[in-house]
């Protein structure tokens, strides 16, 4: 693999720049924050929870470690990794590190593929951030602690712990997009790629655990404050899971569990087998 963890984090109390040490990060006031035997360090301060145990649980983590492993979303992360090498190329040359960060990296399966396309690429700098610390937790442990490919931060996207103008691309996978820090953290000429879910995906399981679905909300018409636009494009296909187990899972990893009443749940349960449609938008946003 063609590359390391990134480096420029920040303190998230007081935004000065963090050095590693063997055992911590610190910052010049003297803020210390230790480093786990996993590989990851949490610099996510008390004050900036909202819970005891905020994001994603450990089953929830779990189960979406099961089902991406199982590649139902590989045309989801090839697409994704082709997005950032084509904005690599144009922006770093072949030597020069081209730093990314997954704002809500989960248990780290698009870093893992992004990384393992890199070989033959370009070189990279990884980040991996996450609210939940199991997730977070999980990804460092399927890292290479000899050789890591990323770092692994628990998190949040509303105090992004990065040096400001210290990125060259930000992920942003299916989640809450908090544009004003990306753009903080982008460089000028940054890439803010966002994946989003389209009208159709997934809809014959919402079809089942849904009396209606809503209509779809439309996307932005204009660039966030800070961006414009490089376009978008769709990953459409579809896969047959053909197990009680594999449907549980997807369930779990996705809103559409918390959702749905508990009949509703029970009706997905029920299922042994069902082919659905993955419809998802890639839209790439280019920092001014």
């Amino acid at each position: 693999m063609n590359t390391s963890p990134f480096q420029a984090l920040a303190c998230p109390l007081d935004g000065k720049p963090l050095t590693p040490s063997d055992s911590a990060w610190c910052c010049p006031a003297g803020h210390s924050f230790d480093i786990a035997k996993q590989g990851h360090v949490n610099l996510l301060p008390v004050q900036q929870k909202r819970s005891s145990d905020p994001g994603d649980s450990k089953a929830m983590v779990a189960a979406r470690r099961r089902f991406l492993e199982a590649g139902h979303y590989q045309p989801i992360a090839e697409a994704v990794s082709r997005a950032v090498f084509d904005h690599a190329k144009q922006r770093v040359s072949r030597d020069t590190l081209f730093s990314c960060l997954d704002a809500g990296c989960g248990e780290g399966y698009y870093l893992r593929e992004l990384a393992d396309a890199a070989a033959s690429q370009t070189s990279l700098a990884l980040m991996g951030l996450d609210i939940s610390k199991w997730a977070v937790q999980a990804a460092a442990k399927q890292d290479n602690k000899q050789q890591p490919h990323s770092r692994w931060v628990v998190g949040s996207n509303a105090n992004l712990p990065v040096q400001s103008g210290a990125l060259d691309g930000v992920l942003c996978m299916f989640g809450f997009p908090v544009f004003d820090e990306f753009a903080r953290v982008l460089k000028p000429g940054g890439l803010l790629l966002q994946v989003e879910a389209g009208s159709d995906h997934l809809r014959e399981l919402r079809d089942i655990i849904y009396p209606t679905l809503k209509p779809e909300r439309a996307s932005d018409a204009e660039p966030p404050a800070g961006f414009a636009s490089l376009g978008s494009e769709t990953v459409r296909y579809t896969i047959a899971l053909d197990d009680a187990e594999t449907i549980a899972d997807l369930l779990v990893m996705t809103p559409h569990f918390y959702r749905a009443t508990t009949e509703s749940r029970k009706k997905a349960a029920a299922l042994g087998e069902i082919t659905l449609t993955v419809d998802v938008r890639l839209v790439r946003w280019e920092r001014l």
